[in-house]
């Protein structure tokens, strides 16, 4: 998808409210209130100890840019958050951490997997998390940091992780699913089902996309590990993200497996059918040697009946001067002639094996 050229950055007065979900100021790890814009969540913290955490659905261009300006966000983490539909990765700018995840869910009506994207600014005393999709859905996150205030008072970083560990989370129903689909295409596959060529295609295109959200958080989780020690990451919060780190692991190396198995039943599903078109083929030739057989014997019979009716035809024309027309012996001899004319073509077609 083609990059949208930014507009011109809008004045920081541009509304920022109407895309805002949800906002709160934490201090110590408890809510001390409930801004309802942007502007005054960050007039309201006490103190560089506190933390702003701010949710937006789907904000347009000016509410994006107006929020960039407020919180002094790099203009290249925005243009990427305005344009979406970005592979997940982690960027540093200064002392802002911006992540892009890709949240995933299982749609047992349709069985397809549904992806959401997921924004995350993390500074030093907020968090901006930006989404263009239904999922994820961070209320359940935000619920569970506030019933553990000792984690949420660790800072910006214990919220980032405990999205990570949401997002990743979502992944096993989604894990479940999938494997479900492969058992049934499995017994479509040894069935004969003529549509599971196409149901293998359309897992197959899910789970590559699957695999595009995934594959990427290791990478991003080992960059996050290796800033431990520069960034003074708090001991509780390394291992939560060794957890999240683990979970993912799992779920990469079982996404690896199901495009490796689907690719494996695509080459028997391949197989089947060829053997299938061959055992056709096969019928088909079979049949069409039967009824060569019968062919050959409605020939043998005809060329054996056509020899006494050429005889017949000829001496039943109405000459004055023919052979043996007036011999006593004609008729006897063309019966005879008959005869040995049928009985040496029947002998003849018997050996060959038409008859």
């Amino acid at each position: 998808m083609a990059p949208r050229q930014p507009g011109p950055v809008p004045p920081s007065s541009v509304a920022v409210e109407s895309s805002v979900v949800n906002s709160a100021v934490y201090r110590g790890g408890r809510r001390i209130s409930s801004p309802t814009t942007l502007a005054d969540a960050l007039a309201s913290l006490p103190d560089p100890s506190s933390m702003a955490w701010i949710g937006l659905y789907r904000p347009d261009d000016a509410q994006l840019h107006a929020a960039a300006k407020q919180l002094d966000l790099h203009e290249l983490a925005v243009e990427d958050a305005i344009v979406a539909h970005q592979r997940p990765k982690l960027e540093r700018y200064g002392d802002t951490l911006f992540v892009v995840l890709r949240a995933a869910r299982y749609l047992d009506e349709s069985e397809s997997v549904d992806f959401g994207e997921l924004h995350i600014f993390c500074g030093p005393t907020f968090v901006l998390t930006v989404r263009h999709s239904e999922s994820p859905d961070l209320s359940n996150v935000r619920t569970r940091m506030e019933h553990e205030p000792e984690l949420l008072q660790l800072g910006p970083e214990a919220v980032l992780y405990a999205i990570l560990d949401a997002v990743v989370d979502g992944y096993a129903p989604v894990v479940a699913g999938l494997q479900n689909d492969i058992d049934e295409i499995e017994t479509e596959v040894f069935s004969g089902d003529p549509r599971v060529s196409r149901r293998i295609y359309e897992l197959s295109r899910e789970v590559i996309e699957f695999q595009r959200a995934t594959k990427p958080l290791l990478g991003m989780l080992r960059a996050l590990s290796a800033g431990f020690d520069k960034y003074q990451t708090d001991a509780e919060l390394q291992k939560y993200l060794r957890d999240v780190t683990d979970h993912a692991t799992t779920v990469v190396e079982r996404v690896d497996g199901f495009r490796a198995l689907l690719a494996n039943i695509l080459t028997v599903n391949a197989t089947l059918v060829s053997q299938a078109q061959n055992e056709e083929m096969r019928n088909l030739t079979q049949a069409s040697l039967a009824q060569n057989e019968e062919i050959k014997k409605i020939s043998s019979w005809a060329a054996i009946l056509f020899a006494p009716t050429l005889i017949g035809t000829v001496y039943g024309m109405n000459f004055d001067i023919m052979p043996e027309l007036h011999w006593a012996g004609g008729y006897p001899f063309a019966l005879t002639l008959m005869f040995l004319t049928c009985f040496g073509l029947h002998t003849v077609f018997k050996r060959r094996g038409w008859l």
